[in-house]
């Protein structure tokens, strides 16, 4: 069918990407298994709680936004390049917001979590590493998100083939990253 994907393009596609990805989880779990980060996770209760909880939404949040522009590149709604027109915009700024509502969210559960099972935790804190590490994931996500798909589709490629392992690639390597940064970004503040 002219206009579909075969499932040998789909493949070819998607392959590079999805082993780029799987080096990229290794790392990720590297840094995770890091002195530095398991220091961390030791000195903030409730961080251990909330990490599977903030990786799995930034691959939510920016999906969907991967899923917004890869729709409107496909109905010619959305030009391959940057320009700030109102539906980009639109876009960049419900994930930016879904991304930190989100974030808070966690940070505030978490902390009720802790109590509700009589472990001390520190709003604050928890709240405030969020809001470092969402606010940065954000920024890195959604721009890294709209070059790899307008790029990918200038190339030819189809980003619904390649945006699903980007978004989980970039929030598991950097959100793990992230977090750390925020972990001593409000360490530094309190």
């Amino acid at each position: 069918m002219p206009g579909h994907d075969t499932a040998r393009d789909v493949y070819r596609q998607a392959l590079p990407v999805i082993l780029v990805s799987l080096v990229a989880g290794l790392f990720s779990g590297t840094i995770l298994g890091s002195e530095t980060m398991r220091a961390g996770i030791s000195e903030v209760p409730g961080l251990l709680l909330l990490l599977p909880a903030f990786l799995a939404t930034r691959g939510g949040v920016y999906g969907s936004l991967g899923a917004r522009l890869s729709t409107g590149l496909h109905q010619g709604l959305i030009e391959p390049q940057f320009q700030l027109d109102r539906r980009l915009t639109n876009a960049i700024i419900a994930s930016f917001l879904n991304g930190m509502a989100v974030s808070v969210f966690i940070g505030v559960i978490t902390f009720l979590w802790l109590r509700l099972f009589g472990t001390a935790g520190n709003l604050l804190e928890l709240v405030g590493i969020m809001v470092v590490a969402g606010f940065l994931s954000a920024v890195l996500m959604i721009s890294v998100l709209i070059a790899v798909i307008f790029v990918g589709y200038r190339r030819g490629l189809d980003p619904d083939n390649v945006i699903g392992p980007v978004v989980t690639t970039l929030g598991d390597v950097f959100g793990v990253f992230f977090l750390l940064v925020g972990i001593y970004v409000v360490g530094a503040v309190l």
